[in-house]
C-alpha cells in the first residue's frame, strides 16, 4: 500500500479528516477529532502510527518485525507499521480499522450515534 491509497482509505471511513496539526511533515488523520492514524511525509521509509489494544501489541510485534512500538507514541498503545516491508495490504488494511475502531469505541455515546448516521 502506497501513502495515496493509504490516504485514499483513511479518508473513506466515516468521520474521518485529515490534517498537518504538527507541521508540514507530519500527515494526521482523525475520526471526530481523535487521532488514529499519523504518518511522517518526508521519510526515506513509509511507515504509520496505528493505535492497537495493548492485548494484541506484543503478538504483533513478535510475529512482524515491520510493527515496531509506536514512534513518539505511548508504546503499550501504539504501533509504527512499515508499509513497505512485507505485510500484505488486506492486513495493513485491517489495522487501520483497528485503530479506527479503538478511537470510535473511546467517543461518547451521543458522538458515536453520530458517526453512525453519517
Amino acid at each position: 500500500m502506497n501513502i495515496e491509497s493509504f490516504r485514499e482509505y483513511c479518508l473513506s471511513k466515516p468521520g474521518t479528516e485529515e490534517g498537518l496539526p504538527f507541521g508540514p511533515d507530519t500527515l494526521v488523520f482523525k475520526v471526530m477529532g481523535k487521532i488514529f492514524a499519523l504518518t511522517g511525509m518526508n521519510n526515506p521509509e513509509f511507515k504509520v502510527n496505528l493505535k492497537c489494544d495493548p492485548d494484541w501489541v506484543p503478538e504483533l510485534r513478535e510475529q512482524h518485525p515491520e510493527i515496531q512500538p509506536g514512534y513518539h507514541m505511548n508504546k503499550q498503545h501504539w504501533n509504527t507499521v512499515s508499509f513497505e516491508g512485507g505485510l500484505d495490504n488486506a492486513f495493513l488494511r485491517e489495522l487501520i480499522d483497528h485503530s479506527y475502531d479503538l478511537i470510535v469505541k473511546s467517543l461518547p455515546k451521543k458522538t458515536q450515534e453520530i458517526l453512525a448516521n453519517l
